[in-house]
């Protein structure tokens, strides 16, 4: 890292020196009802972070702003695709926590329960979330997306007590039931539910009788229930079910305190959160990026976070634009998979708003690759708005590697993450031996030693949790994805570990390949997987979406082959390229690579070995078809 600025160098040099002493002045940043007695307690594989120490997540995000006399200041602007809007200041916010989570102690739920929430990214659902880790209960939120058997599966392994849900969201100028779909989950095996709440939004919602109506649960409690918890530091606030690759849902544990000095922290290092911020992140509070970033790590900070439920292109493209330009929002937190859909509908519809508010964007949720971040920041945004690249995972709670911006900014380098952030000792290694790979060597990303935003278990899987990251290569977190560091000591991800394509032993990224797919600027999407070869071993299988504009045709065709040959060399060998209209995606936005697979070798999804946790094999089956439609009236033509 012979180039990094000095400044950053200083803070790495600080974090790798003296970890403890480096974390320690990161908690320090916020209030604790008791400081700890140690940093870190390390018996390998498990850890512990501040250990005596007393605090609570929830109160740290409301409270403090109370006693620091800013509870006029607004704290989350809600708004939803059919042009709804609220407004809580923090002090409004702090009185509906304290009402929600004394209706929670009302009905028996104490300190350890778990509840799990089902519902959109509406107020009700994150005052939920706020009162229940006041109270020192834990949530599972379950994105408002998956059907009954996914939720089903995710209220067994936490053992929850009481299921919250609306009876239905919207998306796409549509009403999309949820209740249906609770109802049919708690059918299969969720014995320790006692209650569903439903938050009643149409007209004709009927109740069961395990059900119970949301104003009936929290009209009336009184609001001296609704005091806080003092949490010992690593207590569980709350579990979350990662997404990946397995049919069993891995469900990650963040505790109190060190989730919140990481999220808090690396809120000011890497997004230069401050407290005069509007700040939009486009995610679901279903997903670990809403959970840090939508609601607890903003909040911490004092800002005011905006939530915004259904499509982000509903009702026209226009949408994230102009509620840039409507609610001044100062930075932003989007995924690649959003910027590629914008791009599709080409930079005119960007350039009708005013974006003068905007100081910076974030992506993360996969690579942002390099034609997508050049539209973004040069072509949209006149390369006045930095557009930042990071990494991270629901088990790291926040950012792992990005560019310090709020420390001291880092040059830019499209498709790169940039560097391991201070605090984060990281290597990229070979996967068989563990050794170190040498610079612009691909290899397995690792982590070194625990950071505070890391999760320290799996809900009731103390085995499984050793077994997938810290034995797959000895010693070391096992993060699976595959990476190379350049000379400058830049990270590049190159995509999962076991979505490397191999060609004549070469090994190639899908990243990589669907970044070259995207330089020709007919592209606006695509998605990639190694099909086998005889002669090769692997060749690439490619899909591409093409943007507004552009037809299929064989020339469109060849020509983008050859942009990848350039890109890539004569390595990159495409067995086919398909258009489609679309890419079959998971709930989180990342491309449901077993349903390409599926369709190249011509195959049913479900006998597919690896599958998309977030995603049942109904859907996969579906997508499918509609591809193989799709590509079979292509090809008759």
């Amino acid at each position: 890292m012979s180039s990094i600025n000095p400044i950053v160098r200083k803070w790495i040099d600080s974090a790798r020196n003296d970890p403890d002493a480096f974390w320690s002045r990161a908690a320090e940043q916020l209030p604790w009802f008791r400081n700890w007695d140690q940093v870190l307690d390390w018996t390998f594989p498990t850890f512990r972070w501040f250990v005596g120490g007393r605090t609570n997540l929830a109160v740290n995000a409301i409270d403090r702003h109370m006693r620091d006399g800013h509870g006029e200041r607004t704290a989350l602007i809600y708004v939803n695709e059919r042009g709804e809007r609220r407004e809580y200041s923090y002090e409004r916010m702090r009185d509906e926590v304290v009402r929600m989570a004394a209706a929670l102690r009302r009905f028996g739920i104490r300190k350890g329960d778990r509840v799990t929430i089902y519902m959109p990214t509406c107020p009700e659902a994150i005052l939920l979330m706020l009162a229940t880790v006041r109270i020192g209960a834990i949530h599972s939120v379950v994105f408002a997306g998956f059907g009954a058997r996914a939720l089903a599966d995710r209220v067994r392994a936490s053992g929850s007590r009481l299921v919250f849900s609306a009876d239905l969201t919207y998306r796409k100028g549509k009403d999309v039931p949820l209740k249906g779909i609770v109802d049919e989950s708690l059918g299969m095996g969720c014995d320790s539910v006692e209650r569903s709440v439903v938050l009643r939004r149409g007209t004709d919602t009927r109740l069961g009788e395990r059900d119970v109506d949301w104003e009936t649960f929290f009209g009336d409690a009184d609001p001296e229930l609704g005091g806080h918890e003092e949490m010992e530091a690593n207590e569980p606030a709350f579990i979350l079910a990662t997404s990946g690759t397995t049919a069993r849902p891995k469900l990650a544990v963040h505790t109190h305190g060190g989730y919140q000095v990481h999220v808090h922290a690396m809120g000011q290092w890497c997004f230069a959160l401050r407290p005069d911020d509007v700040w939009w992140s486009t995610s679901d509070i279903g997903w670990i990026v809403g959970h840090s970033y939508i609601v607890y790590a903003p909040l911490i900070t004092g800002c005011t976070t905006i939530a915004y439920e259904g499509a982000i292109d509903h009702p026209d493209p226009s949408t994230p634009w102009r509620l840039i330009e409507e609610l001044r929002v100062t930075g932003m937190f989007t995924s690649p998979t959003a910027v590629r859909l914008w791009m599709r509908y080409g930079e005119d519809v960007a350039r009708r708003f005013d974006l003068a508010s905007l100081e910076r964007v974030f992506c993360a949720g996969e690579v942002l690759n390099a034609p997508a971040w050049e539209w973004l920041q040069k072509t949209v945004l006149d390369d006045r708005v930095p557009v930042i690249d990071h990494m991270w995972q629901t088990e790291t709670g926040g950012p792992v590697f990005g560019n310090p911006y709020g420390i001291a900014a880092l040059p830019i380098k499209a498709g790169s993450a940039t560097i391991p952030l201070p605090g984060i000792e990281s290597a990229v290694v070979d996967g068989a031996t563990g050794d170190p790979c040498a610079p612009n060597e691909k290899g397995i990303m690792v982590i070194r030693r625990p950071f505070p935003g890391l999760t320290p278990a799996l809900w009731g899987e103390p085995e499984r949790y050793e077994a997938d990251y810290w034995g797959r290569i000895a010693g070391v977190y096992y993060t699976g994805d595959s990476a190379q560091v350049d000379d400058d000591g830049y990270v590049w991800f190159a995509g999962r570990s076991d979505e490397i394509i191999k060609i004549a032993a070469h090994r190639l990224g899908t990243i990589e390949v669907e970044t070259a797919i995207l330089r020709h600027p007919a592209v606006a999407e695509a998605g990639v997987i190694g099909r086998p070869d005889e002669l090769r071993g692997e060749v690439i299988s490619a899909f591409a979406v093409l943007k507004q504009g552009h037809e299929p045709a064989e020339p469109l065709r060849k020509a983008i082959v050859d942009v990848v040959r350039r890109e890539l060399g004569p390595v990159a060998v495409i067995g086919e390229l398909n258009f489609v209209g679309m890419l079959p995606k998971t709930r989180s936005g990342k491309i449901m690579r077993r349903v390409l697979r599926a369709v190249t070798l011509d195959r049913d999804p479900g006998d597919i070995t690896t599958i998309d946790d977030e995603g049942s094999v109904e859907e996969a089956r579906g997508a499918w078809r509609a591809m193989r439609e799709e590509i079979a009236a292509q090809r008759s033509v």
